[in-house]
């Protein structure tokens, strides 16, 4: 199963992927922050993007990053999902 980093204030999106198995932790802060802190991430799931990739620049960063503002959890999933 995927492990996914989500915002801590998404807590619908977080339930939602939890109770579909995926391996879910909460981070505060911006994206690189949750890699940092959270190695093998599949998916790092934001609640806005701003310029510059939320400060992330070099190709160590391998986990999909999704906005989901504006996004049921099941069409974040649905990203999730399509990202290999």
């Amino acid at each position: 199963m995927k492990h996914i980093a989500v915002d801590k204030d998404l807590t619908p999106i977080r339930t939602y992927l939890e109770s579909k198995g995926y391996t879910v932790e909460s981070f505060e802060g911006s994206a690189k922050n949750a890699y940092k802190d959270h190695h093998n991430l599949d998916a790092v799931v934001v609640s806005g993007l701003n310029e510059n990739l939320l400060g992330i620049e070099n190709a160590e960063f391998k986990a999909m990053i999704i906005d989901a503002r504006g996004k049921t959890p099941e069409e974040v999933e649905q990203q999730i999902e399509k990202f290999e």
